[in-house]
C-alpha cells in the first residue's frame, strides 16, 4: 500500500470505531509511538505495547460521544491529520480532546506515530 492508501484506510477505520482493526491491519510489528501525556512523555515500541495502550484507553473510557478526523496531508513517507474526540474518561469530566497525529509509512505499514495535544 502507498502512504496515501494507508492514510485513507487508517482514517476510515478510526472514523467507524475500528481503531484496533487499523492497528492489526496497518501497523508494523516494530511500530514506535511517541506522545507527551498529562503524566509525562510516553515512548512505546512494538505492536503489543501499542495494543496495550489502546486497550487501557478503552478501559478508562466511561462515555464516548464522537470522533472526527481531518483529511490527511502528505509529505513523502509521512502523513498527518487532526483528531477531535468528545468523551468522558473515568474520574474526569466530559471533555473535547484534540490532537495532531503524524505517521510514517514504510513498505505499506505504519512504522511510527507521534501525537501532539
Amino acid at each position: 500500500m502507498t502512504t496515501q492508501e494507508v492514510a485513507h484506510r487508517l482514517i476510515e477505520l478510526v472514523k467507524t470505531g475500528e481503531s484496533e482493526k487499523a492497528i492489526h491491519e496497518l501497523y508494523s510489528p516494530n511500530i514506535e509511538s511517541k506522545e507527551v501525556s498529562h503524566m509525562g512523555p510516553l515512548h512505546l515500541k512494538g505492536l503489543e505495547a501499542i495494543l496495550g495502550k489502546h486497550h487501557q484507553m478503552q478501559e478508562n473510557m466511561e462515555e464516548f460521544h464522537s470522533i472526527t478526523v481531518s483529511e490527511p496531508i502528505f509529505a513523502g513517507k509521512f502523513f498527518s491529520c487532526t483528531m477531535h474526540m468528545d468523551a468522558k474518561m473515568k474520574g474526569m469530566e466530559r471533555m473535547m480532546m484534540e490532537e495532531v497525529c503524524v505517521y510514517k509509512v514504510e513498505d505499506g505499514k505504519v512504522v511510527s506515530e507521534e501525537f501532539f495535544y
